[in-house]
């Protein structure tokens, strides 16, 4: 292994994962816990081992840790560890998984040793569960076994290392210290033929199982090759043979998984998992308390002396010979006492042995006693008053240990459980006590010592930190829970203050939650949105009730309760039309550019402005517009002009035609005219006043059209 691969601590992957310490490192890779910088979340980086990245089998084990991130990927439950990326890094294929804060099944195999039928069949339950997701979706695990089964800080299993290839199987088998491990868990069919099925994972978790109830698993051998042997070609023992007392379902439904024929387990872990819930069913709360060690499963009874129990004193019990009682024989320890019961002893009568010589008082079942012959030395029958009184004190005592024993286990202590109390909430002395606040991952061990049936659910708080008990019910410390009518604790636990997500598209005024931000985010749940309507601001470009800004940023998770800050945008700004009359052309375009109008500019003839002067506007100085209005601006060209023309020769009414066409004004001075008349002799237009060819304004600055004078003789 490289130098940088040795010591990977405090390095970053891919500019992304911090690498913080190595939590465990196995065959084909080590498991460091990272922080992924990007979503500030721990992570889990698994990085394959240098050795096999550079060895004749690198392509083999890539393609398993592909394999184990598509498998993963595709299963979504809540007992399967997520894979959330991939990559390589210096030449070493990674994988990024979810953090499981807890340890592996091995890890609590052994600190516990064995574990109660209850909290086996949970933790099988919840495998049960992950793998029927993975089953659903065509996905075999092929590696169950305790180190690859997570149970968290909540005590809830998480499986891992999926995706096992075949080349990787293959080289397990060939690999004497790394079969060792998984040999014990492997099925027959997967060591014999390399068969990969649902049913494999099934007698897996059924091994598992066994060694969870008894500490060990059922074929034992240093040799992995003895081992894979056995199962093979060997029966799995049923549990009920070295354990008898252990609950007979219990013992037939691990045999359904661990049987060596594959035809005869369930198909898949759904099916599993509905022969365990009649299972269970099956199960009283004495059997599911039931833990290998605690109980003696070979010698308890005590048997009067004499004839033993006839063979169908008890179902399905093995008959016990004398031979077997002498030697101590388990089989015959394991039988139950005639708890009063005459049968088989009709040449027999009890006496009470005085209290000194009982081991248990108070039980029924643990009273000694003793026989002596029915008839008297003279062998007639007889029957004394020491007799009858016996008789009756053990009727009367036996009466009083039942009576006693029915209050105690349907009305006394023995009927309920007690609301125990949390170790980290203190309470007033003669005060109701709540268990509000305390941390549900210490409780619920105590709930498990105390045996107490309980369920939770989560849900965010905003003043009980994540983890701790938000309600409890039973809801005090001392409340009771009846044992007789199935009742259990329920609790609703917090997942701490809720986080949100900012939309992405907050500030787009085109999506749905860009058109009305503010009832946006109190749609997705953020409480804290603070919109002051004296900061919102005009805008250009966003539209009126959009946001302009929105802090923290779009796309940041936060606290829902955490302040958000909203701009909104009051569209466009409002503007007066300033007096632009008069103005150039340049000094009108400046002025109303800064107030963000569109203006477009045409020219006109002005007899009023002069030139290059603005003449008129589409809007009146005064009127309100709002930016990016348009408005339309007039620039004179000055006086319209015309050329005098020429119309000397012409006719009075031609040259008055001409000129009048023209625009301007005719004004006809006689210079000649008839006698005794104001006619013109020749009616002959002989100049003009402007001569032809000047160039004279149409109009006057008032408006009105310029007269031209036609001289006529």
């Amino acid at each position: 292994m490289s130098e940088v691969m040795e010591t990977p601590i405090g390095r970053t992957i891919d500019g992304r994962y911090q690498i913080v310490r190595k939590i465990a490192e196995g065959g084909m890779a080590t498991v460091y816990e990272a922080r992924d910088v990007r979503l500030d979340r721990t992570v889990a980086v698994k990085i394959m081992h240098m050795q096999l990245a550079q060895g004749p089998h690198r392509d083999q084990f890539v393609q398993r840790f592909q394999r184990e991130a598509r498998s993963a990927a595709a299963i979504a439950n809540t007992h399967i560890v997520q894979i959330y990326d991939t990559g390589e890094y210096e030449g070493l294929d990674y994988l990024v998984m979810e953090y499981v804060h807890g340890v592996n099944l091995r890890h609590e195999m052994n600190r516990q040793g064995t574990f109660t039928v209850r909290e086996t069949l949970r933790i099988i339950g919840e495998i049960l569960d992950g793998l029927a997701a993975a089953h659903g979706v065509g996905v075999v695990h092929r590696d169950i076994k305790p180190e690859n089964i997570m149970i968290n800080d909540r005590g809830r299993v998480q499986i891992t290392d999926f995706g096992l290839a075949k080349a990787a199987s293959q080289a397990t088998l060939a690999t004497t210290g790394m079969l060792l491990g998984t040999a014990a868990y492997l099925a027959p069919e997967m060591i014999e033929n390399n068969q990969a099925t649902p049913q494999g994972d099934l007698y897996s978790v059924g091994i598992v199982a066994w060694e969870m109830l008894t500490g060990e698993v059922p074929f034992v051998s240093d040799n992995p090759v003895t081992m894979v042997f056995k199962h093979v070609h060997e029966d799995i023992p049923p549990l009920k043979l070295n354990h008898p007392s252990l609950p007979a379902p219990v013992s037939d439904f691990i045999a359904l998984l661990t049987n060596r024929s594959i035809e005869r387990r369930p198909p898949d872990a759904m099916a599993a998992l509905v022969r365990l819930s009649e299972t269970l069913d099956a199960l009283s709360p004495a059997d599911l308390s039931y833990r290998v060690g605690n109980q003696d499963d070979h010698a308890t009874s005590l048997l009067p002396v004499g004839k033993p129990p006839a063979p169908h004193a008890a179902a399905g019990t093995d008959r016990v010979t004398d031979t077997d009682r002498a030697k101590g024989s388990p089989r015959a320890a394991a039988l139950p006492s005639p708890s009063g019961s005459d049968a088989g002893t009709d040449h027999a009568t009890t006496e009470v042995i005085s209290d000194a010589d009982a081991t248990h008082p108070g039980s029924a079942d643990s009273v000694p006693v003793k026989t002596r012959g029915r008839n008297g030395s003279d062998g007639k029958p007889r029957r004394s008053r020491r007799t009858i009184g016996i008789i009756v004190a053990v009727v009367a005592l036996l009466a009083a240990v039942g009576g006693g024993f029915a209050w105690w286990y349907y009305l006394g202590p023995g009927s309920y459980w007690e609301v125990p109390a949390a170790d980290d909430v203190s309470c007033a002395e003669n005060q109701p006590c709540s268990l509000k606040g305390a941390d549900f991952a210490s409780y619920e061990r105590t709930l498990k010592v105390s045996g107490i049936p309980y369920s939770s659910t989560e849900q965010y708080s905003d003043t009980v930190r994540k983890g701790g008990i938000i309600s409890a019910s039973p809801a005090q410390v001392g409340d009771r829970i009846s044992k007789r009518n199935n009742e259990t604790m329920t609790f609703v636990i917090s997942k701490g203050v809720q986080k949100l997500t900012i939309p992405t598209d907050i500030t787009d005024s085109a999506s749905a939650n860009g058109k009305a931000p503010v009832a946006a985010l109190s749609r997705i749940g953020f409480s804290n949105v603070r919109h002051d309507a004296n900061a919102d601001q005009y805008s250009m470009d966003v539209p009126e009730g959009s946001a302009i800004s929105v802090s923290p940023k779009p796309g940041s998770t936060i606290d829902h309760n955490e302040q958000i800050t909203v701009v909104l945008s009051k569209g466009l700004m409002p503007v007066t039309m300033p007096n632009i009359e008069g103005m150039t052309k340049a000094s009108a375009k400046a002025a109303l550019e800064a107030l963000h109008l569109n203006v477009t500019f045409t020219e006109e003839f002005s007899d009023s402005v002069d030139s290059g002067k603005v003449a008129s506007a589409s809007a009146k100085t005064g009127d309100e517009l709002h930016w990016k209005d348009s408005v339309s601006v007039v620039i004179s060209k000055g006086p319209q002009m015309a050329t005098v023309p020429n119309l000397v020769g012409k006719s009075t009414s031609d040259a008055r035609k001409a000129l009048t066409s023209m625009g301007f004004k005719v004004k006809v001075n006689v210079q000649v005219k008839k006698p005794n008349s104001n006619d013109p002799v020749f009616d002959m237009v002989s100049g003009t006043d402007p001569a032809a060819g000047s160039s004279v304004r149409l109009r006057d600055k008032s408006g009105n059209a310029t007269t031209i004078t036609i001289n006529v003789v």
